[in-house]
C-alpha cells in the first residue's frame, strides 16, 4: 500500500476535520448516557420483577421496534436532512428518557417497555443517519480510521459507561441516571448542530403517498439483491449476531450469578470487559489488516473467535476470572463491525445508504431479538440452566462463522478477482 493510501492517523483526524470532530463528541457525550441508562434499566427490571425472560424482554424491546422501524427509517434517512435528524432524535430521547424516572412499582414494568421502545424507534433514524453521514464528512484516507474510531469510542464508553453506570445506580439512585443520560442527549444535539454535513441524496418531492414511501423501501433491497456485494456486507452483522445477541443479554443473567446482592455492579464490570474488547478490536484490525481483499474471510474467523470464547466462559464457571474471555470475545466481535461497516460504505452510493444502514439494523436487530427470545424462553422453562445455554449459543456462534467461511468467503473472492487489481 503506497502512501497516499494510508489511513490518517486517529490525532490527525480529530485535529484536521473540524466537522467529523464535532460529530464524534457528540457521539461521545450520548453513548456514556446511554449506558448509564443501560445498566439502570437491567437493574429496575431485576429490582421489580427479578425473571429472566422479563430481562429478555427488555433487550428485545430494544431491538425489535428498532428493526421494525428500520426500512421506513432507511428511507427518512435518503430523503431528509440527516444532520436535522439526529438532532431532533437526540431533542426527543431527551424527553423520553426521563419517563423511567416515574416508574417504581412492580405493576408499571409494562411501561419500562413503552418508553424503551419509543426510545429506539426514534433511534432506528439517528444511527442510520450517523452511519451514512461519516462518508459525506471524511476523506478516503480518513474513513476507515473514522469507523475504527467511532466503534473503539462506543466500545471505550461502553466500558466506562457500563462500570460508571452500575457504580452510579448503586451510589446515587435510578433517577439520577436516567436524568444524566437525558442532559447527554441535550450535548449531543448540540455538537451536531455545529456540524456541517454534505448530502448528495434525492429530495423529497411533494408529499407523496404511504404506497410510494413502501416502494422505495422496496427499491432499497431490490438495490440489495442487484449488487450482491453490499448484501453480503449489509448481512455480516447479522451472522454475527445469530448467536450472540443471546450470549450480551446472558451477561446480565451471569452478573447476578456472579454477585445476587450487588447485581448492578457485576453486571456492569461484565459489560465494561465487552467494551474493552470491542474498543480494542477495531484498533487491531486498522493496524494489521491492511488488505481490503482478506477482510471477509478474517471476519468469519472473527465470528467463531466469539463463539469459542463464549464456549470457554461456560466451561470456566461464573466467576469475575471470565471478564478477561469476555473481552477477547467481543475484541472480535468489534473487529467484524468495523471491517463490515467500511466496505459496506465504500461499496454503496450515497443515495442509497440510509435504506441499506436501516436494512443492516433490520436484520441486526431481528435476529438478535429471536435469539434473546430463545434464550430467555429455554432458561424461563427449565429446558436449559444457564450455563447450559452459553454452551449452547457459543456453539451456535461458531457454525455462524464456519458458515460464513463456506459460503461468502468464496464469492467475495471470486467478486474480488474481478473488481480489484492483484
Amino acid at each position: 500500500m503506497d502512501d497516499a493510501a494510508q489511513p490518517v492517523g486517529y490525532v490527525a483526524l480529530v485535529r484536521a476535520n473540524l466537522n467529523y470532530r464535532r460529530l464524534w463528541l457528540g457521539s461521545v457525550v450520548s453513548l456514556l448516557g446511554d449506558w448509564f441508562n443501560t445498566i439502570a434499566l437491567y437493574a429496575l427490571v431485576l429490582q421489580l420483577s427479578g425473571s429472566a425472560i422479563a430481562i429478555g424482554a427488555i433487550f428485545i424491546t430494544k431491538m425489535l421496534p428498532w428493526a421494525l422501524a428500520s426500512p421506513v427509517a432507511g428511507l427518512i434517512v435518503d430523503r431528509y436532512d440527516r444532520r436535522r435528524l439526529m438532532i431532533g432524535a437526540d431533542l426527543v430521547r431527551a424527553v423520553i428518557v426521563l419517563g423511567f424516572i416515574l416508574i417504581d412499582e412492580p405493576g408499571e414494568v409494562p411501561f419500562i417497555y413503552l418508553l424503551a421502545a419509543a426510545q429506539v424507534v426514534v433511534g432506528s433514524v439517528f444511527q442510520p443517519a450517523q452511519s451514512a453521514s461519516i462518508p459525506n464528512i471524511t476523506s478516503p484516507r480518513e474513513l476507515l480510521t473514522a469507523n475504527a474510531l467511532s466503534a473503539a469510542t462506543w466500545s471505550t464508553i461502553l466500558a466506562v459507561g457500563a462500570a460508571l453506570g452500575g457504580l452510579a445506580t448503586e451510589w446515587f439512585g435510578l433517577r439520577a441516571v436516567f436524568v444524566l443520560d437525558s442532559v447527554s442527549y441535550l450535548c449531543s444535539a448540540w455538537f451536531i448542530a455545529r456540524t456541517v454535513i454534505p448530502q448528495s441524496t434525492d429530495r423529497p418531492e411533494g408529499r407523496g403517498t404511504i404506497g410510494a414511501a413502501l416502494l422505495e423501501v422496496a427499491d432499497g433491497w431490490r438495490f440489495m439483491r442487484g449488487r450482491p456485494e453490499v448484501g453480503r456486507m449489509a448481512l455480516a452483522k447479522a451472522v454475527g449476531s445469530a448467536a450472540g445477541g443471546a450470549l450480551v443479554y446472558m451477561l446480565t443473567l451471569i452478573g447476578e450469578a456472579i454477585s445476587p446482592t450487588g447485581a448492578a455492579f457485576a453486571i456492569g464490570l461484565l459489560f465494561s470487559a465487552r467494551g474493552l474488547g470491542t474498543g480494542i478490536g477495531p484498533i487491531l484490525a486498522r493496524a494489521t489488516a491492511r488488505d481490503r481483499r482478506n477482510w471477509p474471510a478474517l471476519i468469519g474467523v472473527c465470528i467463531g473467535v466469539t463463539g469459542l470464547s463464549y464456549l470457554a466462559v461456560g466451561l470456566v464457571g461464573f466467576t469475575y476470572a471470565i471478564a478477561a474471555l469476555i473481552m477477547i470475545a467481543h475484541a472480535a466481535s468489534g473487529a467484524t463491525w468495523v471491517l463490515s461497516t467500511v466496505l459496506l460504505q465504500e461499496r454503496t452510493e450515497d443515495r442509497w445508504r440510509g435504506r441499506v444502514f436501516a436494512t443492516e439494523w433490520l436484520l441486526l436487530m431481528g435476529v438478535q431479538s429471536l435469539s434473546i427470545l430463545a434464550a430467555s424462553l429455554l432458561m424461563d422453562t427449565g429446558a436449559l440452566d444457564l450455563k447450559g445455554a452459553v454452551l449452547l449459543f457459543a456453539g451456535l456462534e461458531m457454525v455462524a462463522g464456519v458458515l460464513w467461511m463456506a459460503f461468502v468467503v468464496p464469492r467475495e473472492r471470486r467478486w474480488t478477482r474481478g473488481t480489484v487489481p492483484a
